[in-house]
């Protein structure tokens, strides 16, 4: 199946417009492991005193409905739309796929990275209802992985697909990483990140969708070298800055050829931006999920330097 995190930006841009005009009460639980700086929480600025009694516990269900609703018609959308371009053929017995080659593997990638833009989204919003971080972080990687499953499960009825284990392993992958990173918060060091660029056959219509357009994305790994990096290295080195490694695919056949290609690039950290509240830390949050043009070079199959690569 097709990885359906630019699908999920529609979830975000709807939930930015809510939150932003929200009184929002976010609970301030400030991280403690080792020197890691900054916040757990999708909405905590943690330059800001919320005195928040931890104690409260009461949901806000007004904000919980409007979410809901807004989640709701948000999946019915991208429902139909999945339906319309995969679905809409006579629907045939369930059954699996075994599709591992297929796109060279960036569709399981994309995958993993949807289910974590999917969760980030949930999250964001159960916080705003005033959930816990534990319950937000938990409860929406629930949400996204059963989400991402009911796709799994349509596409095991369609003619052109089927149930894909190696989607659902992805799903599951993106969906625990999520709710790891309140368990653990050094994972919060490494932020699965998108980039894209129109291909050649997207531009020429050979490819009618940016989802399908696989050789126009690719998908990064960032690290926070700051925080990675030993104290007395760590001092000299930008807050703003981190290092990632990039997955990208080329010359695809549509029967497992093709080319893989990998990078390795410098990469903005947008929890860098000195704008502060909780409607900013929530946009900072979800621009990290963009890798933005950088230096870099590409590893394989021909080593490049790219000034800006996408």
């Amino acid at each position: 199946m097709k990885p359906i995190g630019f699908n999920i930006l529609s979830i975000i841009v709807l939930l930015t417009q809510f939150i932003y005009g929200q009184n929002l009460i976010v609970k301030n639980i400030p991280i403690q492991f080792e020197k890691l700086n900054y916040s757990q929480s999708f909405l905590i600025d943690e330059s800001e005193d919320n005195n928040y009694d931890p104690l409260k516990t009461e949901i806000d269900y007004t904000i919980l409905g409007t979410l809901s609703a807004l989640y709701l018609g948000s999946g019915i959308g991208m429902h139909l739309y999945q339906q319309k371009a995969w679905w809409s053929d006579q629907k045939v017995p369930f059954h699996f796929t075994n599709d591992w080659a297929y796109a060279r593997s960036i569709d399981k990638v994309g995958h993993f990275f949807g289910t974590t833009l999917l969760a980030h989204a949930f999250s964001a919003g159960l916080e705003a209802a005033n959930f816990s971080i534990e319950d937000s972080y938990l409860y929406s990687g629930i949400a996204a992985f059963a989400f991402q499953m009911y796709v799994e499960i349509e596409d095991g009825f369609g003619p052109k697909w089927g149930f894909s284990p190696g989607d659902a392993a992805a799903d599951f992958l993106g969906a625990a990483f999520s709710t790891s990173q309140y368990y653990f918060p050094y994972l919060k060091n490494f932020q699965m990140k998108i980039s894209y660029l129109p291909s050649q056959k997207f531009r020429s219509g050979e490819t009618f969708s940016v989802i399908d357009d696989y050789e126009g994305q690719k998908y990064w790994l960032a690290f926070r070298m700051e925080e990675l990096l030993p104290e007395s290295a760590a001092k000299y080195w930008p807050d703003f800055l981190n290092l990632a490694v990039g997955y990208g695919v080329d010359k695809l056949d549509g029967v497992g050829g093709g080319d893989s290609e990998f990078y390795l690039g410098l990469d903005f950290d947008a929890e860098q931006i000195p704008l502060h509240g909780e409607f900013w830390q929530f946009i900072k949050n979800t621009l990290n999920y963009i890798h933005f043009p950088l230096p870099g070079i590409r590893i394989s199959p021909n080593a490049a330097f790219l000034a800006f690569a996408f």
